[in-house]
């Protein structure tokens, strides 16, 4: 396996920015880990189904399915649903459905077959640093206050163009916080031995110098 710098936080923490950045510095290979979970969601609501469906129910709609990732594109059964799955309503369902054990049982094995091989990761997700790959080279916790999160989320969807308010975006973020750390499956928790930032007045470029600093210290 190849070296796997692993992040972890809550919604709106900048964990996907600053991975891809990241990623491009080290010269890895970088996986959106969320945008499989949206893309999962996705597939499952197109197959009609609902978030008080039993696990066998959701296990079985979840045969067959083929998601792929590629050049920072997601592929759901070879059809690209990139914009598709950056909806609130994707965005919700995400949250919703990845609590659910059959949905982490079919991703934890495609999240792990990225690092086959000699490829070397970014990886960025709710769980990397304590399930996903636990033996991570490098693992990160970043995190940022619930209002500065929210605004990151505002300013997200106003660059996609999708109608929300901020306090659809604090209620947002307050909503999949609590999903996140209560669900009985994988919680979202600070691996012990991950270097924790707190992003809510650093700048973007900021974080990734600091993070490559930490880096540097282990060559």
């Amino acid at each position: 396996m190849g070296k796997v710098v692993a992040i972890d936080g809550p919604s709106g923490a900048g964990k996907s920015t600053l991975a891809k950045s990241l990623a491009e510095v080290l010269g890895f290979e970088y996986l959106d880990t969320g945008a499989l979970y949206r893309a999962v969601a996705l597939s499952l609501k197109f197959k009609g189904i609902a978030p008080e469906n039993d696990d066998k129910k959701i296990a079985r709609a979840l045969e067959g399915v083929s998601i792929e990732f590629r050049d920072g594109r997601v592929y759901l059964n070879g059809n690209d649903v990139s914009e598709d799955i950056r909806t609130k309503e994707a965005g919700h369902y995400s949250s919703v459905f990845s609590a659910r054990k059959p949905v982490r049982d079919f991703l934890l094995p495609l999240q792990r077959g990225f690092s086959r091989g000699d490829k070397d990761l970014v990886v960025e997700g709710r769980d990397m640093t304590t399930v996903v790959f636990p033996d991570a080279w490098k693992k990160f916790y970043l995190d940022a206050s619930t209002r500065e999160r929210a605004r990151r989320r505002y300013e997200q969807m106003a660059i996609l163009r999708k109608n929300i308010s901020m306090e659809d975006a604090i209620e947002d973020v307050e909503l999949r916080d609590k999903r996140d750390s209560s669900r009985e499956i994988a919680p979202l928790k600070r691996s012990d031995d991950a270097f924790y930032l707190d992003t809510t007045d650093m700048t973007a470029s900021q974080v990734l110098d600091k993070m490559i600093e930490v880096i540097n210290e282990v060559f």
